[in-house]
């Protein structure tokens, strides 16, 4: 069976006109040159650039009826390349679906402040970190108030750092079960329809529990105040900031519930492997710069420069895990409470469950699912198509010339 990244490269799916490599290829040693860059942005940016192009490798597939012959071009599999992120986002909604719970969700995005960003910027780890932490337990308190539910909730989060036009901007994306188990684990406790908890609520809850966790980092010396965070080295400034976002009235926006459960996930898919920007985005690529869609049929267009800074900033951490499960879909719930709960909502669920997940589609069968096309049949005659691993350098050149390997440029 041909490796994943060798998969990954034969999806049946229209080139865009313009993509992010061809920026990296044309204009990346010239950024390079001029900034210092970390391991993780460095290792990003040469990935991106030599993503389907030979300087990876690839194979050939033949039609053994017609002689028709295809090159395919292996993929990066970088996390942040826009190329190589639609297998793995549907063979995770398709995991995904098999878990989650037959209840409507809701979607809540928890905001830091503009003021947290410069220091985001030089603790990314940390402060994500602590985003995670406190929009989660902000739900999971209010989820097991008797008060308001008193079960435990079930959330998937994700992190985005941009906004449209790639400014800095870190989000948690979070999709919450509507009711939770209860504490004795023989009843679902349902939420109401209309709402999770009061969004001003959450904002109060989530500011207390960052700030105090900002606190004990700050205290433990666990931060990295360099560049415009410099200045919080001072503790009278840092205790400042910390009024002032006491006295801030931090965004928490919830949505109205998803229609279905397949809906729910199918949605957050388009968010979990989703990257800075997409190469449908971008409209033209020439001397003048990058143009690319934002928002209401509108378009920014930044100098090439300008544009790779800006890409380069969501780049994340190499270990750094982008999307997490807390409450009933945390991990060390998924084979106890979970199957509890599913048992309560729906028992007839259970018999297939398990071995849906533990069988994934091959990654043929997977495309062949979502697009209707079977990429290993010949497109002109229909016969199954034999797949041969060939030398790089019989490769035909792809649509652009790859940029040197690592050890050959200077």
């Amino acid at each position: 069976m041909p490796s994943h990244r060798e998969c990954s490269a034969a999806l049946p799916v229209e080139r865009p006109r313009f993509e992010v490599a061809d920026v990296f290829r044309a204009h990346g040693e010239a950024y390079r040159q001029s900034h210092s860059l970390s391991d993780d942005r460095l290792k990003v940016m040469r990935a991106i650039e030599a993503c389907r192009t030979e300087a990876l490798g690839g194979h050939l597939d033949v039609c053994p009826s017609c002689g028709f012959k295809r090159p395919s071009y292996n993929s990066c599999l970088n996390r942040h390349c826009p190329k190589c992120q639609s297998l793995a986002q549907a063979r995770w909604i398709e995991q995904r679906i098999e878990r989650i719970l037959p209840v409507y969700h809701f979607h809540v995005v928890f905001t830091l402040p503009a003021e947290l960003r410069p220091l985001a910027r030089y603790n990314r780890a940390s402060i994500f970190g602590l985003l995670f932490a406190a929009a989660s337990r902000t739900l999971l308190q209010l989820g097991d108030d008797p008060e308001r539910l008193g079960g435990r909730l079930g959330i998937t989060a994700v992190l985005h750092t941009w906004t449209r036009d790639l400014l800095f901007h870190p989000h948690l994306h979070c999709i919450v079960t509507g009711g939770g188990l209860a504490p004795s684990r023989d009843a679902w406790l349902p939420l109401g329809r209309r709402y999770l908890f009061p969004v001003k609520v959450m904002g109060a809850l989530f500011r207390g529990k960052f700030l105090d966790g900002l606190r004990h980092l700050y205290r433990d010396g666990r931060l990295h105040l360099d560049g415009r965070a410099a200045k919080l080295s001072d503790p009278a400034a840092f205790a400042r900031l910390l009024d002032k976002l006491y006295r801030t009235n931090w965004v928490v926006y919830a949505k109205r519930p998803f229609a279905g459960t397949e809906q729910v996930f199918r949605y957050l898919g388009r968010y979990t492997h989703r990257v800075a920007i997409s190469n449908q985005r971008i409209q033209l690529v020439d001397e003048h710069g990058v143009r690319f869609a934002t928002r209401g049929g509108r378009s920014v267009t930044l100098p090439h420069q300008v544009f790779i800074a800006r890409f380069l900033e969501h780049v994340l951490p190499s270990s750094f895990t982008k999307m997490r499960h807390f409450g009933l879909y945390a991990s060390g719930n998924v084979n106890t409470k979970l199957e509890e709960a599913r048992a309560l909502l729906a028992p007839a669920a259970l018999s297939s469950s398990d071995d849906a997940l533990a069988q994934p589609l091959p990654w043929n069968e997977l495309v062949h699912k979502l697009t209707g096309v079977d990429p290993m049949l010949c497109p002109r005659c229909g016969t199954r198509l034999y797949r041969y691993r060939v030398p790089r350098r019989l490769l035909p050149p792809s649509r652009t010339p790859p940029p040197p390997r690592p050890q050959d440029s200077s």
